[in-house]
């Protein structure tokens, strides 16, 4: 979905820039395209996310920060919004070569100490997931395979600083605050510069498309016991995003957004239409969500399940906490019906 960033692209690059903070914009093998990393020229001299674990993504960013004048050795240390694997994957050779800190998310930091067996335990929710809610059991075996393969695109890590959602980090010549804010990944970190009134936020928000609430293993439980809400908590944290004064949102893919209130509001009315056009769906039959999904999507349900099945899902929670759907169990899977 496209939205209202605000006003030139450039020129809001222009103003971090002269708030000392750079973007640089890494290729990936997703197809998400690149994804933005910045350099904080601070001391310590800070990079915020890595890109993904290949010599080109290393080389891209190698280059990119040689036209800032520095090198990865430079570096002192290395914020990480969240967990995904175009955000951490170089993790392990910047802290090797620069010996930089690294800062994250407490529960972050376990599940970056822990990796890959943390992404593999994130694969196996995500297949019991996938199998509950209607998708054919084949297609999630080749979708597991998929996973698998991307893995080593990530990296281990352990977290010097270790934070937490209120925490501040300080440096030379300002003061980030850390919010939590998850939805997109239990994970999103998102840091406020209060007196410059820029927001770092990961994949929080973006300018040209609507992050996608996955359903995940929600950190540091190896079973849980409910299924995550993810699209409910995303909800939750935009609202408490809208309400900072924030001149300028920094984001994890695209380009910068300068009127995040107004951009807000047309992600909240979207989910409130995909909700609705949902509940339609179910207004002759109950539907698994990956029927669900086939309906509203054709075959991208097929070859993106999980991102669209975590769509489907995100808005059922909606439908259901308002009562308007019901969730039946058969045994096997969960199906949905209108109330």
């Amino acid at each position: 979905m496209t939205g209202a960033a605000g006003s030139d692209p450039e020129q809001a690059l222009a103003l971090a820039a002269r708030a000392g903070i750079h973007r640089l914009a890494i290729p990936t093998p997703f197809l998400v395209g690149r994804v933005n990393c910045y350099l904080i020229r601070d001391e310590p001299l800070t990079l915020v996310d890595t890109g993904p674990n290949s010599g080109t993504s290393l080389d891209s960013l190698e280059r990119a920060l040689a036209a800032h004048g520095v090198a990865i050795e430079d570096l002192e240390l290395v914020v990480v919004t969240h967990q995904h694997l175009d955000h951490t994957g170089l993790l392990e050779i910047i802290v090797r070569r620069s010996g930089a800190e690294v800062a994250a998310l407490a529960p972050l930091g376990e599940w970056l100490a822990g990796f890959p067996g943390s992404a593999a335990r994130d694969d196996a929710y995500a297949q019991a997931v996938m199998r509950r809610h209607g998708i054919p059991a084949d297609l999630v075996t080749v979708l597991g395979v998929v996973a698998q393969a991307f893995r080593p695109y990530g990296s281990r890590g352990t977290a010097t600083r270790p934070l937490a959602d209120g925490d501040r980090l300080t440096l030379r010549d300002r003061t980030l605050e850390v919010m939590h804010r998850p939805g997109h990944s239990p994970s999103d970190t998102l840091l406020w510069d209060e007196r410059r009134g820029i927001l770092l936020a990961g994949d929080h928000l973006l300018a040209h498309i609507s992050s996608n609430p996955i359903v995940s293993r929600p950190l540091g439980e190896a079973e849980p016991r409910e299924r995550p809400r993810p699209l409910i908590a995303y909800i939750a944290s935009l609202r408490a995003t809208r309400e900072l004064p924030a001149r300028l949102v920094l984001g994890g893919h695209g380009d910068p957004v300068t009127e995040h209130d107004a951009l807000i509001g047309e992600r909240l009315r979207l989910h409130e239409r995909r909700a609705r056009k949902l509940l339609r769906l179910l207004e002759d039959q109950p539907r698994t969500a990956y029927e669900l999904a086939l309906a509203m999507w054709g075959n991208v349900a097929v070859t993106q399940a999980y991102l669209t099945l975590s769509e489907v899902l995100g808005h059922l929670d909606i439908l259901l906490a308002d009562g308007a759907v019901t969730e039946l169990d058969d045994g096997e899977h969960a199906h949905f019906a209108a109330a």
